[in-house]
This record gives structure tokens, C-alpha cells and sequence, in this order.
């Protein structure tokens, strides 16, 4: 009777292994929007790198020679478009979304569309955690931003502001990261995170991407508006 116990036991154990690993086989990983250049590209890096499924979401005209290495999967669209983004979910169970929309100068702003497009689809989809990367200016924020940019970014701001609102109030599990300056130097791991803004001293694209990683996979980042900054 014991003998039957022990393997009984040890079947269940081993079915219910198998069903975890199918269904870790059966995820699509992350879908990035914003992961043709910059900290989206940096942060696909990551992901790919640790042996994460990514699906990076790019426009037609897009360049992809940045993710090409990165062997990742496409989904094509604008994310202006609702359509093009509910598209880009369908038939997918991704994990996570992480968003580092911006516009290029003299390009459409996606700041506050595509980041209400892309929470929308996915409270449609069923995926709960987002990850986005806005800016250093947001609410009370504003007080450690130099004048300077201020008047540069004054817009900016304001659209990613009501972005961040917009997916607070969504209900999903959501994590904010607000940089100051950033640089295309190489990642030197001189980065810490805070829930306090702090003066904004340039970092690295490359350590802002690790981050963004980091905090996609710590729940205890769920709800918080984070602010990385220099050590140096």
C-alpha cells in the first residue's frame, strides 16, 4: 500500500512538471513596443539574452537591423493604430508588455495613443504586467528637471504624463520608470533605483535596459513609479 502511495505520488509529481514546462513552452515571452532602437533595443538585448522569447512590435518602414542578431519575432503595425496593436496579441499569450514608445522629432507623438492602444489590448488579451520607460518631468517630478529641458520638453512631458495615468488606472500591474538624460555609452552597472526623484544625471540606454528587465521580473516593483540614476 505504501509502494502504491509512493508512486502515485511521484506520477502526480511528474505530471504536474510536465504541465509547468508545457506551459512555460506554450508562453511567447514579452512583447516590446519601441524595440527597434534605444532602451527598447537594449532591453530586447536583455531579454534575448537570457534565452526570453521576444516579440518586438515595429512599423513596416522600421529599421530592424539592431534586433536582426537578436533572432526575435515581429509583429508589424503602427501604434496609433488600435487595430495594428489588438493584432499584434492576437493568437499570442505573452507574459508581459514593456512599452518605450517616443516619437522621433517632426514624427507623430505615440507617447499617450500607443500606450492607451497597447493597455487596451492587452486588458482585452489577458496579460497583466506592463513595463514602461517615460521621462523625468511627470508630477511632482518636474521640480528636479533643469529649466532648460523643461522648456524643451514641456509637451513631451505633459503626453507622457497622461500615459502614465492612462495605464495606472487601467488596473494592470503596471511599473513606471521615469530617466533623466541618457547616453549611447556602454553599460557600466552604475545605476540605482528609487521611488524619490532625484537630480537627473545622464545614464546609460544600455543600463536603463537591464533595469527595465529587472523590474519586469520583481513583483515588489508592481505599482511603483521608479527613477534610475547615476551613482557617479
Amino acid at each position: 500500500m505504501r509502494m502504491e502511495r509512493r508512486l502515485f505520488i511521484s506520477g502526480f509529481a511528474s505530471t504536474l512538471a510536465a504541465c509547468a514546462s508545457g506551459a512555460k513552452s506554450q508562453s511567447d515571452g514579452v512583447l516590446i513596443f519601441g524595440a527597434s532602437r534605444a532602451t527598447g533595443l537594449e532591453t530586447a538585448k536583455v531579454l534575448t539574452a537570457r534565452g526570453e522569447k521576444v516579440t518586438a512590435f515595429v512599423r513596416a518602414s522600421s529599421d530592424r537591423s539592431g534586433l536582426e542578431p537578436l533572432k526575435v519575432s515581429y509583429a508589424v503595425g503602427d501604434a496609433l493604430n488600435a487595430q495594428d496593436v489588438r493584432a499584434a496579441f492576437a493568437g499570442k499569450k505573452f507574459n508581459a508588455v514593456i512599452s518605450t514608445l517616443g516619437g522621433k522629432q517632426g514624427e507623430p507623438m505615440p507617447d499617450f495613443e500607443g500606450t492607451k492602444n497597447l493597455v487596451d489590448a492587452a486588458k482585452a488579451a489577458g496579460v497583466k504586467r506592463v513595463v514602461i520607460v517615460t521621462v523625468l518631468g511627470p508630477g511632482d517630478s518636474m521640480a528636479v528637471v533643469p529649466e532648460q529641458q523643461r522648456k524643451a520638453l514641456g509637451r513631451v512631458i505633459a503626453v507622457k504624463e497622461d500615459a502614465e495615468n492612462y495605464l495606472i488606472q487601467s488596473g494592470l500591474q503596471y511599473t513606471i520608470l521615469r530617466p533623466g538624460q541618457l547616453t549611447n555609452l556602454s553599460a557600466n552597472g552604475k545605476l540605482l533605483m528609487s521611488e524619490k526623484a532625484l537630480s537627473a544625471k545622464p545614464i546609460t540606454r544600455a543600463d536603463l535596459g537591464q533595469k527595465v528587465v529587472d523590474c519586469l521580473n520583481d513583483p515588489k516593483t508592481i505599482g511603483k513609479i521608479l527613477y534610475p540614476s547615476s551613482t557617479e
